[in-house]
């Protein structure tokens, strides 16, 4: 048995009882003699009162810093950049939890771990907080400018851009604060503008105008990921086009839009419409005849077979335009006013809608109108205005090489996504990915590095170069996502070839939500891929999203979002870990509830006061551990079943399963450890000499392994209890666990026999009414495995030794065993024997009343199957009832 404190020494070899070869290592005491002192534990664990000072004494003597120099093999984590805008919620404290539990232990493991914090500037997101600031003052970053408002942006960052951190220190996040990284800080900036060049340069980035998401209030593009869809009550209303034979009746909900039509398209084989393809209708209020175009995008089947296009707000219309020719008019400005001559120009695209409406109205041109529509429509998640499709000039990367690239990655092995049927999500994504709108219409991000002469050439500037006097910078900024994809590497120093990138790079394992594999997860797949050559990960592990008890999505819409702060001000940062550690499955979402906080909060108070008691009672690190014969069997047990655990934990903790992990870790603990091996072993230790100094060290070896399998889940209670115990410098660099190999299935069986023998008795002792403080007279007739077990059986069964007035009235037979006790004291007899009596009576009467109507054949036939199914589940559990009342019976009549 290998004390992990140590290096562990040469290892020899000898036998179990049952002749099984183990290794058994000789350990060395690296421990002060009296460092198990329990006067310097509080009585009542209180999380508050230590998990700051803790964190602060790791930072303080550097124990999350990576050193790139070091010969210890790498494990890095980046973390999911959180915006600098916000606070940290319960999603957060969901994936900071298993990725601090993912580097502690492999920190604990002789890795050089670092897991990279920092914060995404959140382009849009960010300037909308401080431009709502401005709001305040009566400003808009139009009356600053852009260079003062740049110089706000950073102002704010400066003041609040704090809280993040003070929160992610709270959470006990093991981060190297050393490292921390911005990305618009200046080495990031300069990453981004070198990635930008080389693609320019290999023509990956190109300007185009393409139908984009449009926000009207945050007057810019948005990505995909920043649009929410939600059902919305419209209206659809069906317009005829043109007149007697030419007419064509088309529907929409956006009825302003017809303003920018170019044509209406129908199927190449809709035999209504053949006669018209090829030919111009008249586009109502406009004036303008418009062509009726064949396209394979229509469906014939939907609506009136016939859709009308406009390239200019429409992403299917611009395809179906850019096949035929079509001119785009774009017909509302950036706030989505109409520009279009006539009656409706300057008005917004709503008050547009109804006066459109009106007016085809008037002139007869509408068909039908459905109200209310109920429809899916876009708003941007940062403002919630209903975006808009719309025809931009952008800045875009041709993503068909990167993807391709991407796809292989995880296709050839390179890259493994955890869990493994998610990848067929990452597959459908990348291989089907089109070009990506790169520029957004802001102020506050990383600026477009494209100038332009003043006689209209244009120029890509480098990160080392200088734009030439008297030329004008483009004034879009970049996509947050575009700088977000370099962060595996550019907070390494990429694209200098630092000793940093070379140690860290390509990063272990990315731990993140599901939701981002589309739009982060394959960015930096791209990125990472082109600008190094390596995959910017070998491993992608996938977790969902964190819901509330009813498995409802939190959201401040829906009242439910708690602050994670909140749950561990309440009942501590361990218990808000571990209770978020218990949901944790792979790849599926996880309910919280806060009686799961409650009760992982009992948990660190149990494993608190099990391990002072035990230290109370001289569990100790100190000197070696015993040879196999000085053990006893529930020695032998404790150690074997150790074991057992730390190999199924390594299993877990390896396969992301933080749920079983926690379960395991969780009823070995509560159960094994305090609830059986601690109380067995109080016999022992009452009655003092060899076996008893045996079973304190065994004890103080299984706690010593117990906390450092826990540390990574609650890292606090731990810390507090292993230095105690031990007397070691910090859980947090101890070595981890190593499995012995040491197996006893023969001591396994022994005790079981021993649970099951306790268990019966505990269980017919409350169906009794017998008070568990009770003390009972007892007889014990136990075989040989358990004869030796007879104090500790005693004591945990407060069973006295028989009196010389005893007398049996409950004989109790467990497996070859048998208990009489003598209750004559504790309950009346007589009088339970008649409760029993009509309790059995009323249960065979519900038998006899089920069964009679299970074997009419009428009933049967005529009455519903959920009622048939009710009287079956009634007579089955009236057969469990009388069963159970019978045998108690025999027990008490002896």
């Amino acid at each position: 048995m290998t004390d992990t404190n140590a290096t562990p020494p040469p290892t020899g070899t000898e036998e179990t009882s049952d002749g099984q070869a183990i290794c058994w290592a000789t350990v060395t005491d690296t421990h002060r003699p009296d460092s198990a002192d329990p006067t310097t534990l509080p009585t009542t664990f209180v999380p508050v009162e230590l998990e700051g000072e803790l964190y602060v004494r790791w930072v303080a003597n550097g124990y999350f810093k990576a050193d790139e120099t070091s010969d210890k093999p790498a494990y890095t984590v980046v973390i999911p950049p959180p915006n600098v805008t916000g606070r940290l919620h319960m999603g957060h404290a969901y994936e900071h939890t298993q990725i601090d539990a993912i580097t502690r232990r492999k920190r604990m493991q002789g890795f050089e771990t670092l897991w990279q914090p920092g914060m995404d500037h959140a382009g849009i997101a960010t300037q909308n907080v401080v431009e709502r600031e401005l709001a305040k003052e009566g400003l808009s970053r139009h009356d600053l400018g852009r260079e003062a408002f740049e110089q706000r942006v950073w102002q704010w960052k400066a003041e609040s851009g704090g809280a993040i951190s003070d929160q992610m220190r709270r959470l006990g996040d093991g981060v190297d604060w050393d490292r921390e990284r911005f990305t618009m800080d200046e080495g990031l900036s300069r990453a981004v503008q070198t990635i930008f060049k080389r693609l320019y340069d290999d023509d990956l980035i190109y300007r185009a105008e393409r139908i984009i998401n449009w926000c009207p209030r945050c007057a810019t593009a948005i990505s995909d990921i920043e649009v929410d869809h939600k059902d919305l009550d419209g209206e659809l209303v069906s317009i005829r086009y043109g007149e007697g034979d030419d007419q064509i009746v088309v529907a929409t909900t956006r009825a302003e839009t017809m303003l920018g039509d170019t044509a209406v398209a129908v199927h190449p084989d809709d035999p209504r419409y053949s006669h018209l393809v090829g030919r111009e209708i008249e586009l109502p209020l406009t004036g303008r005849r418009i062509p009726v175009v064949a396209d394979e995008h229509v469906d014939p089947e939907f609506g009136s077979g016939a859709v009308k296009v406009t390239p200019a707000h429409d992403p299917n219309d611009f395809e179906i335009g850019q096949r035929h020719d079509l001119p785009s008019l774009t017909v509302m400005d950036d706030h989505a006013i109409i520009t279009a001559p006539g009656p409706f120009q300057g008005l917004d695209r709503l008050e547009a809608r109804s006066a459109v409406v009106a007016a085809l109205r008037a002139d007869g041109r509408i068909v039908a109108e459905k109200r209310p529509y109920s429809h899916a429509v876009g708003h941007c998640s940062r403002c919630g205005t209903v975006i808009e499709p719309r025809l931009s000039m952008q800045w875009w990367v041709k993503v068909a090489p990167l993807a391709k690239a991407a796809g292989d990655a995880v296709r050839d092995g390179h890259v493994a996504i955890h869990p493994p049927e998610l990848a067929g999500r990452y597959f459908d994504w990348v291989d089907n990915l089109r070009d990506w709108n790169i520029s957004r219409q802001l102020w506050w991000g990383h600026r477009v590095p494209i100038w332009y002469s003043p006689t209209g050439e244009t120029r890509c500037v480098g990160a080392d170069e200088t734009a030439p006097d008297g030329w004008t910078s483009d004034p879009d900024v970049l996509d947050t996502w575009f700088s977000s994809a370099l962060w595996p590497f550019s907070t390494m120093g990429w694209p200098d070839q630092t000793d940093a990138l070379a140690k860290f790079y390509p990063n272990s394992v990315l731990f993140t939500g599901y939701d981002l594999l589309f739009f982060w997860i394959a960015r930096m797949m791209m990125f990472g891929l082109y600008a190094t050559g390596q995959p910017p990960f070998t491993e992608i592990a996938l977790h969902g999203m964190v819901r509330d008890k009813h498995g409802k999505k939190m959201s401040k819409s829906f009242g439910n979002v708690v602050d994670p702060i909140e749950w561990m001000d309440s009942y501590g940062t361990d218990a808000l870990r571990f209770a978020l550690a218990r949901a944790a499955n792979p790849g599926t979402d996880a309910p919280i509830a806060e009686e799961s906080v409650a009760g992982s909060r009992n948990f660190t108070t149990k494993l608190w006061n099990a391990s002072r008691f035990a230290l109370l009672n001289g569990a100790t690190t100190a000197g070696l551990l015993p040879p196999v014969d000085n053990l006893s069997v529930t020695d032998r047990w404790i150690l074997s079943r150790l074991n057992v655990v730390i190999a199924e934990a390594d299993g877990y903790y390896e396969d992301y399963q933080f749920a079983k992990l926690s379960d395991l870790l969780y009823h070995f603990a509560w159960d094994e450890t305090f609830d059986w091996y601690l109380e067995l072993s109080k016999a022992v230790f009452a009655q003092g000499g060899p076996a008893a100094e045996v079973s304190r060290r065994v004890l103080g070896h299984v706690l010593d392994t117990l906390l450092r399998l826990l540390h990574p889940l609650v890292p606090f209670v731990t810390e507090k209890l292993w230095t105690i115990l031990t007397g070691g410098e910090s859980v947090v660099i101890a070595d981890w666990p190593q499995d012995s190999g040491f197996r006893d299935p023969a001591s396994e069986a022994t005790v079981a026999q021993l649970q099951q023998l306790v268990t019966e008795v505990r269980r017919f002792r409350s169906e009794q009414g017998v008070r568990t403080s009770q003390r009972v007279p007892a007889e014990l007739t136990l075989t040989d495995a358990m004869a030796g077990h007879e104090p500790a059986i005693r004591q945990l069964l407060r069973l006295d030794p028989p009196t010389t007035h005893f007398h049996s009235t409950a004989a109790l037979p467990i497996g070859d065993s048998r208990i009489s006790l003598d209750l004559s004291q504790a309950i009346d007899i007589d009088a339970e024997k008649r409760r029993l009596e009509k309790d059995l009576a009323g249960a065979v009467r519900e038998v006899e009343a089920a069964a009679k109507k299970l074997s009419n054949d009428s009933f049967l036939a005529k009455a519903p199957d959920d009622i048939v199914a009710g009287i079956r589940t009634r007579h089955q559990n009236a057969e469990l009832d009388a069963q159970r009342i019978r045998e108690q019976l025999t027990v008490l009549l002896g």
